[in-house]
């Protein structure tokens, strides 16, 4: 069974929202919407000034804080290790909100918490998911985390990619800073 994952290159990342404009069209999300947004950091001081885009989506934690605070189970993780919401479930108590360090839940005009999903639809996610698709720059790369051999590995270890903040939950997202 795969368990899957993400890297994400801010060193090739624009700022340009493709993947967060991508994300809103396939899940149908309202412009005030969306399950990516970003950080801007700057560092150096002039003229040596570097600025980075952050794009933060849900990480799909390993025990996720938000589904062992979710009071019906609409949060849960499947067995590829994507942290998924059931909307029959969700009663919008917004505890998941709360728990994410991340700040990535988005509560719907349904009353519905919902995340990224990685384009998750009848068992299986999109390959790639909308954000990797429509990225001008080729920043995104999606997929098995369980596969020695898959692009995603080779790029995590190429590149030495970590999670963004590996001190507050073991996410399934890695960076390249």
């Amino acid at each position: 069974m795969a368990r899957y994952g993400m890297l994400i290159n801010t060193k090739k990342c624009v700022g340009c929202y493709a993947c967060r404009v991508g994300c809103q069209m396939i899940n149908g999300l309202d412009s005030d919407k969306a399950f990516i947004h970003y950080e801007e950091l700057e560092t150096g001081s002039y003229p040596n000034v570097y600025a980075e885009n952050v794009p933060v989506q849900c990480m799909h934690c390993e025990d996720a804080p938000c589904q062992s605070v979710c009071p019906t189970g609409a949060t849960y993780t499947t067995d590829s290790g994507v942290v998924l919401v059931e909307e029959g479930k969700c009663i919008g108590c917004k505890y998941c909100m709360a728990a994410c360090p991340y700040g990535v839940r988005v509560q719907l005009h349904s009353g519905v918490v919902e995340k990224c999903r990685f384009c998750w639809y009848e068992g299986e996610p999109d390959n790639p998911p909308a954000c990797v698709g429509t990225c001008i720059t080729g920043a995104r790369i999606f997929g098995d985390l369980d596969d020695p051999n898959s692009e995603i590995n080779q790029a995590i270890a190429r590149y030495n990619a970590q999670p963004l903040a590996s001190d507050l939950t073991e996410s399934k997202i890695f960076y390249v800073r």
